[in-house]
């Protein structure tokens, strides 16, 4: 009982904040009411804390974890800031032992600083820098088959070099003060399925929704209706608990749709193709699944509809060939790094001490470099809030 007020405790709170007008919105269309919206400033990172709470109560009840007896220790763990506003979501497990007693060293706090610096130019030097691409594409006045593909492409980028970033930055952060938050992101763009891409987006609220969710609904051990229930349910909530509103729902869904479809016809198929036809289909469906992400429903349809071509707009024109000459190298460099090469590349050229010896050399002078490149867009005002602080 008291496991169920307090998990009733937390998912009221951000009902309030974050779905009661959306509620009310939605009961005024249904009835033709005029109840009034409460216009409640949503606290950031809502989503996340209240997440964490969530999984800590379900924990302790499971007995997987020992209550935490000290308020202060309980308080820390809710409300540890580094990933306190855009996660990872972190599980109590992960870091109980470092509550009370964490171990400093040198290596852990420059291991840090690298990650953190490395976050932040993800974020100012290549997420804000592309997202340029996306609001010119929605707001232009020549549009094209072109035109649309580039921006939904660079919303894509931008929404994972941005949140990747800011992973990025709270492990980093989390690590200087001798925390081991776990990876939040594994280049999901290397995909071959949306089944392994889920599996390497946002880990931490996938394996949320997997372990507080969809194996206590049964997961896939009780026929196949029912585990078709339990994979719309769950999808249909993670699309939720990124927005209030019915395109984040539709979002969710059609993942859903996707991973069905995968899990009883696709996957031994894309199996069986070379890899490249698999990659292709894999970030088709993301693309076009996240240009619902930034879209009402009816402006998503529209949208999608016009990179298709079901639309009366040209394959090209001048204007998307001059920004594509233009954002070419961002985009170039934004796909590269959304790959595991820069890490290969490095990881091989290390292996030769000698090498190894130059590049202890380098690496702290192209950190600075980075440092220095990402204070400066800071100082000119181009920063862009993170994406994921509205969640």
């Amino acid at each position: 009982m008291v496991t169920g007020i307090a998990i009733s405790v937390n998912i009221t709170l951000i009902g309030l904040f974050k779905y009661a007008d959306f509620t009310i919105k939605n009961i005024n269309t249904l009835f033709s009411t005029d109840i009034p919206l409460l216009k409640l400033a949503l606290p950031i990172g809502i989503s996340f804390y209240t997440f964490q709470a969530i999984s800590y109560i379900i924990d302790v009840y499971r007995r997987e974890v020992k209550a935490q007896k000290n308020i202060i220790n309980l308080s820390l763990y809710i409300s540890l800031f580094p990933q306190l506003i855009a996660g990872p979501i972190v599980r109590y497990q992960t870091v109980n032992n470092e509550l009370a007693e964490r171990t400093h060293s040198f290596a852990d706090f420059s291991y840090g600083v690298r990650r953190f610096i490395f976050g932040l130019s993800k974020k100012l030097l290549i997420a804000d820098q592309i997202a340029n691409l996306w609001t010119l594409a929605t707001q232009t006045n020549q549009p094209s088959v072109l035109y649309y593909w580039l921006g939904a492409i660079a919303f894509s980028l931008q929404i994972y070099f941005d949140f990747s970033g800011y992973s990025d930055m709270a492990i980093g952060m989390g690590r200087m003060f001798g925390f081991h938050f776990l990876e939040n992101f594994d280049h999901p763009f290397c995909s071959k399925s949306i089944t392994e891409f889920w599996r390497r987006w946002h880990i931490s609220l996938g394996s949320w929704f997997r372990d507080y969710l969809y194996i206590p609904l049964g997961g896939n051990r009780q026929g196949k209706l029912r585990w078709i229930f339990n994979l719309f349910v769950v999808w249909g909530l993670t699309g939720f608990w990124h927005g209030a509103d019915w395109n984040f729902v539709l979002w969710g869904l059609l993942f859903g749709i996707a991973l069905m479809f995968e899990k009883l016809f696709m996957l031994k198929v894309l199996e069986k193709i070379p890899s490249f036809f698999s990659h292709i289909y894999t970030i088709l469906i993301v693309v076009l699944s996240f240009v619902l992400f930034n879209n009402s429903i009816a402006d998503a349809a529209t949208f999608i509809k016009s990179m298709i071509g079901l639309t009366n707009i040209p394959l090209i024109s001048a204007e998307s060939l001059y920004y594509l000459h233009s954002y070419f190298g961002v985009l170039v460099i934004s796909i590269v790094f959304s790959t595991d090469i820069p890490s290969a590349i490095f990881r091989k050229i290390t292996i030769n001490q000698t090498f190894k010896k130059i590049a202890d050399y380098i690496e702290p002078v192209l950190l600075i470099i980075l440092l220095l490149l990402s204070v400066g867009y800071l100082v000119d005002s181009s920063f862009q809030p993170f994406l994921y602080f509205r969640f």
